[in-house]
Protein backbone atom coordinates (compact mmCIF):
# COMPACT_ATOMS: atom_id res chain seq x y z
CA UNK A 1 0.00 0.00 0.00
CA UNK A 2 1.40 3.61 -1.35
CA UNK A 3 -0.87 5.63 -0.08
CA UNK A 4 -4.88 5.64 1.36
CA UNK A 5 -5.97 6.97 -1.73
CA UNK A 6 -9.63 5.30 -2.11
CA UNK A 7 -9.70 3.76 1.39
CA UNK A 8 -11.46 3.83 4.06
CA UNK A 9 -9.27 5.31 6.92
CA UNK A 10 -10.93 4.70 11.37
CA UNK A 11 -8.79 7.01 13.77
CA UNK A 12 -9.91 6.66 17.22
CA UNK A 13 -9.19 9.33 19.68
CA UNK A 14 -9.64 11.18 16.14
CA UNK A 15 -10.79 15.13 17.81
CA UNK A 16 -8.06 16.55 18.76
CA UNK A 17 -4.24 16.41 18.28
CA UNK A 18 -2.54 13.25 16.84
CA UNK A 19 -6.03 11.54 16.33
CA UNK A 20 -7.01 14.73 14.11
CA UNK A 21 -3.13 14.59 11.93
CA UNK A 22 -4.17 11.09 11.52
CA UNK A 23 -7.61 12.06 9.99
CA UNK A 24 -6.42 14.91 7.80
CA UNK A 25 -3.41 12.93 6.48
CA UNK A 26 -6.01 10.06 5.11
CA UNK A 27 -7.77 13.38 3.82
CA UNK A 28 -4.70 14.81 2.20
CA UNK A 29 -3.81 11.27 0.61
CA UNK A 30 -7.76 11.50 -0.59
CA UNK A 31 -9.05 8.27 0.84
CA UNK A 32 -12.81 7.43 -0.14
CA UNK A 33 -13.73 7.84 3.23
CA UNK A 34 -12.60 8.30 6.58
CA UNK A 35 -14.04 7.43 10.06
CA UNK A 36 -13.90 9.57 13.61
CA UNK A 37 -14.19 8.35 16.88
CA UNK A 38 -14.41 10.41 19.93
CA UNK A 39 -15.77 10.43 23.19
CA UNK A 40 -16.00 14.08 23.09
CA UNK A 41 -18.89 14.82 21.14
CA UNK A 42 -18.55 18.87 20.70
CA UNK A 43 -15.17 18.38 19.92
CA UNK A 44 -15.42 15.67 17.32
CA UNK A 45 -18.26 17.75 15.78
CA UNK A 46 -15.50 20.51 15.40
CA UNK A 47 -13.49 18.43 14.00
CA UNK A 48 -15.56 16.79 11.14
CA UNK A 49 -16.29 20.09 9.93
CA UNK A 50 -13.64 21.99 9.51
CA UNK A 51 -11.27 18.92 8.30
CA UNK A 52 -13.68 17.73 5.88
CA UNK A 53 -13.32 18.08 1.78
CA UNK A 54 -15.35 17.49 -0.88
CA UNK A 55 -12.61 14.71 -1.85
CA UNK A 56 -12.82 12.70 1.47
CA UNK A 57 -16.05 11.73 3.38
CA UNK A 58 -15.30 12.66 6.65
CA UNK A 59 -17.93 10.59 9.45
CA UNK A 60 -18.12 11.34 12.83
CA UNK A 61 -19.40 8.81 15.92
CA UNK A 62 -19.44 9.45 19.57
CA UNK A 63 -17.87 6.29 20.93
CA UNK A 64 -16.36 5.52 24.22
CA UNK A 65 -13.80 2.92 23.73
CA UNK A 66 -13.74 2.28 27.09
CA UNK A 67 -16.73 0.36 26.53
CA UNK A 68 -17.17 -3.13 24.43
CA UNK A 69 -20.70 -2.28 24.07
CA UNK A 70 -20.49 0.83 22.08
CA UNK A 71 -17.29 -0.43 20.57
CA UNK A 72 -19.79 -3.14 18.87
CA UNK A 73 -22.71 -0.60 17.88
CA UNK A 74 -20.44 1.58 16.40
CA UNK A 75 -18.44 -0.83 14.41
CA UNK A 76 -21.66 -2.38 12.92
CA UNK A 77 -23.26 1.49 12.05
CA UNK A 78 -19.50 2.19 10.45
CA UNK A 79 -19.98 -1.45 8.51
CA UNK A 80 -23.59 -0.57 7.14
CA UNK A 81 -23.02 3.12 6.79
CA UNK A 82 -19.65 3.69 5.36
CA UNK A 83 -18.45 0.15 4.40
CA UNK A 84 -15.49 -2.26 6.42
CA UNK A 85 -12.55 -0.03 6.86
CA UNK A 86 -9.19 -1.09 4.87
CA UNK A 87 -7.00 1.05 7.84
CA UNK A 88 -7.76 1.17 11.56
CA UNK A 89 -5.51 3.87 13.76
CA UNK A 90 -6.15 2.75 17.44
CA UNK A 91 -4.94 6.10 18.42
CA UNK A 92 -7.05 6.67 21.58
CA UNK A 93 -5.21 7.03 25.14
CA UNK A 94 -5.11 8.41 28.76
CA UNK A 95 -2.78 8.63 31.23
CA UNK A 96 -2.32 8.30 35.04
CA UNK A 97 0.71 10.06 36.84
CA UNK A 98 0.87 8.62 40.59
CA UNK A 99 1.96 6.07 43.04
CA UNK A 100 0.72 2.85 42.52
CA UNK A 101 -0.71 2.22 46.06
CA UNK A 102 -3.11 5.88 45.01
CA UNK A 103 -4.38 4.84 42.34
CA UNK A 104 -8.36 3.65 42.02
CA UNK A 105 -9.42 0.35 41.47
CA UNK A 106 -12.00 2.25 39.13
CA UNK A 107 -11.60 5.50 38.23
CA UNK A 108 -7.27 4.83 37.24
CA UNK A 109 -6.58 0.97 37.04
CA UNK A 110 -9.69 0.09 35.23
CA UNK A 111 -9.94 3.16 32.70
CA UNK A 112 -6.14 3.59 31.79
CA UNK A 113 -6.41 -0.67 30.95
CA UNK A 114 -9.78 -0.58 29.02
CA UNK A 115 -8.78 2.22 27.13
CA UNK A 116 -4.99 1.75 26.51
CA UNK A 117 -5.29 -1.88 26.62
CA UNK A 118 -8.83 -3.26 25.64
CA UNK A 119 -9.94 -1.05 23.28
CA UNK A 120 -7.70 -1.99 20.59
CA UNK A 121 -8.00 -5.63 21.15
CA UNK A 122 -11.81 -5.22 20.77
CA UNK A 123 -11.39 -2.95 17.66
CA UNK A 124 -8.95 -4.85 16.03
CA UNK A 125 -11.10 -8.12 16.69
CA UNK A 126 -14.32 -6.18 15.04
CA UNK A 127 -12.74 -5.14 11.61
CA UNK A 128 -9.93 -8.13 10.85
CA UNK A 129 -12.41 -10.40 10.02
CA UNK A 130 -13.10 -8.49 6.79
CA UNK A 131 -9.65 -7.28 6.06
CA UNK A 132 -8.40 -10.74 6.28
CA UNK A 133 -11.29 -11.99 3.70
CA UNK A 134 -11.14 -9.06 1.39
CA UNK A 135 -7.63 -10.07 0.10
CA UNK A 136 -7.15 -6.69 -0.40
CA UNK A 137 -4.31 -4.80 1.64
CA UNK A 138 -4.85 -3.55 4.65
CA UNK A 139 -3.53 -2.14 7.71
CA UNK A 140 -3.88 -1.39 11.49
CA UNK A 141 -1.79 0.95 13.63
CA UNK A 142 -1.51 0.20 17.31
CA UNK A 143 -0.18 3.24 19.43
CA UNK A 144 1.82 1.93 22.38
CA UNK A 145 4.70 4.07 24.14
CA UNK A 146 8.41 3.77 25.36
CA UNK A 147 7.08 3.38 28.20
CA UNK A 148 6.07 0.01 27.28
CA UNK A 149 9.62 -1.05 26.77
CA UNK A 150 10.98 0.63 30.10
CA UNK A 151 9.96 0.63 33.30
CA UNK A 152 8.99 4.43 34.46
CA UNK A 153 8.37 5.46 38.26
CA UNK A 154 4.59 7.22 38.70
CA UNK A 155 3.64 5.84 35.59
CA UNK A 156 3.18 2.10 36.30
CA UNK A 157 -0.60 1.35 35.28
CA UNK A 158 0.12 3.52 31.92
CA UNK A 159 3.52 1.46 31.72
CA UNK A 160 1.62 -1.87 32.19
CA UNK A 161 -1.42 -0.53 29.39
CA UNK A 162 1.37 0.03 26.87
CA UNK A 163 3.15 -3.41 27.43
CA UNK A 164 0.14 -4.93 27.20
CA UNK A 165 -0.32 -3.19 23.69
CA UNK A 166 2.94 -4.22 22.58
CA UNK A 167 2.94 -7.56 23.25
CA UNK A 168 -0.33 -8.42 21.75
CA UNK A 169 0.50 -6.01 18.97
CA UNK A 170 3.57 -7.95 18.00
CA UNK A 171 1.83 -11.36 18.66
CA UNK A 172 -1.29 -10.25 16.35
CA UNK A 173 1.37 -9.52 13.43
CA UNK A 174 2.80 -12.89 13.70
CA UNK A 175 -0.50 -14.49 13.94
CA UNK A 176 -1.54 -13.22 10.28
CA UNK A 177 1.54 -14.04 8.67
CA UNK A 178 1.49 -17.68 10.25
CA UNK A 179 -2.12 -17.77 9.07
CA UNK A 180 -1.48 -16.61 5.77
CA UNK A 181 -2.99 -12.97 5.89
CA UNK A 182 0.22 -11.15 4.80
CA UNK A 183 -1.75 -8.88 3.15
CA UNK A 184 -2.92 -7.48 6.72
CA UNK A 185 -0.19 -5.44 8.23
CA UNK A 186 0.42 -4.63 11.68
CA UNK A 187 2.15 -1.91 12.64
CA UNK A 188 3.12 -0.90 15.93
CA UNK A 189 4.21 2.77 17.07
CA UNK A 190 6.43 2.87 19.96
CA UNK A 191 7.00 6.76 21.21
CA UNK A 192 8.54 9.05 23.95
CA UNK A 193 7.37 12.03 25.13
CA UNK A 194 4.84 13.98 22.65
CA UNK A 195 4.26 17.63 22.86
CA UNK A 196 0.32 16.89 23.31
CA UNK A 197 -0.27 18.33 25.98
CA UNK A 198 -1.06 14.66 27.12
CA UNK A 199 2.33 14.49 29.27
CA UNK A 200 2.41 18.15 30.14
CA UNK A 201 5.08 18.66 32.84
CA UNK A 202 7.10 15.66 31.96
CA UNK A 203 10.71 16.37 31.44
CA UNK A 204 12.40 14.33 28.13
CA UNK A 205 15.27 11.63 29.21
CA UNK A 206 18.80 12.60 27.97
CA UNK A 207 19.26 12.81 24.09
CA UNK A 208 15.41 11.97 24.06
CA UNK A 209 13.96 15.25 23.08
CA UNK A 210 10.14 16.21 23.55
CA UNK A 211 8.78 15.49 19.95
CA UNK A 212 6.20 17.66 17.82
CA UNK A 213 3.13 15.76 16.84
CA UNK A 214 3.55 16.24 13.23
CA UNK A 215 6.92 14.81 13.35
CA UNK A 216 5.37 11.30 14.79
CA UNK A 217 2.50 11.29 12.38
CA UNK A 218 4.46 11.19 9.82
CA UNK A 219 6.93 8.91 10.29
CA UNK A 220 4.48 6.61 11.98
CA UNK A 221 2.18 7.02 8.89
CA UNK A 222 5.26 6.04 6.20
CA UNK A 223 6.05 3.30 8.22
CA UNK A 224 1.88 2.25 8.44
CA UNK A 225 1.81 2.23 4.63
CA UNK A 226 4.87 0.16 4.19
CA UNK A 227 3.85 -2.46 6.56
CA UNK A 228 6.20 -1.67 8.88
CA UNK A 229 6.03 -3.52 12.29
CA UNK A 230 7.65 -1.21 14.61
CA UNK A 231 8.21 2.51 14.55
CA UNK A 232 10.61 3.48 17.83
CA UNK A 233 11.02 7.13 18.13
CA UNK A 234 13.16 8.76 18.60
CA UNK A 235 16.72 6.39 18.06
CA UNK A 236 17.56 6.80 21.61
CA UNK A 237 14.81 4.49 22.44
CA UNK A 238 16.15 1.47 20.56
CA UNK A 239 19.23 2.15 22.36
CA UNK A 240 17.78 2.49 25.81
CA UNK A 241 16.02 -0.89 24.76
CA UNK A 242 19.33 -2.56 23.94
CA UNK A 243 21.20 -1.50 26.55
CA UNK A 244 18.40 -2.27 29.18
CA UNK A 245 19.18 -6.06 27.54
CA UNK A 246 22.90 -5.93 27.89
CA UNK A 247 22.87 -4.88 31.29
CA UNK A 248 22.41 -6.37 34.93
CA UNK A 249 19.45 -4.42 36.74
CA UNK A 250 21.55 -2.67 39.12
CA UNK A 251 23.77 -1.49 36.45
CA UNK A 252 20.85 -0.45 34.37
CA UNK A 253 18.70 1.30 37.50
CA UNK A 254 21.38 3.35 37.89
CA UNK A 255 22.14 4.12 34.63
CA UNK A 256 18.49 5.13 34.01
CA UNK A 257 18.06 7.33 37.39
CA UNK A 258 21.46 9.36 37.36
CA UNK A 259 22.79 9.35 34.00
CA UNK A 260 19.32 9.43 31.52
CA UNK A 261 17.06 10.70 33.55
CA UNK A 262 14.39 8.35 33.01
CA UNK A 263 13.10 7.34 36.06
CA UNK A 264 12.07 11.00 37.16
CA UNK A 265 10.67 12.29 33.75
CA UNK A 266 7.44 12.00 35.27
CA UNK A 267 8.30 14.01 38.85
CA UNK A 268 6.53 16.79 37.30
CA UNK A 269 3.69 15.66 35.23
CA UNK A 270 0.41 17.70 35.48
CA UNK A 271 -1.33 16.77 32.79
CA UNK A 272 -3.10 18.05 29.82
CA UNK A 273 -5.89 20.16 31.57
CA UNK A 274 -9.96 19.20 31.47
CA UNK A 275 -11.86 20.05 28.85
CA UNK A 276 -14.24 23.10 28.97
Amino acid sequence: MQTAEGKIVLVTGAAMGMGRLYAERAIAECAAAVVLWDVDATALATTRNEIATATSHVHAYVVDVASVADITTAAARVRAEVGDPDIVINNAGVVRSKLFWEHDHTRDIAFVMSINTLAPMHIAREFLPAMIARRGQARLLNVASASGLLAVPRMSVYTASKWAVIGWSDSLRLELVRAGHGHVKVTTLIPSYITTGMFQGARAPLLTPLMEPAYVVDKAWQALMRGKARVLLPWTVWLSGAVRGLLPQPAWDFLADKVFRVYSSMDHFSGRPPRA
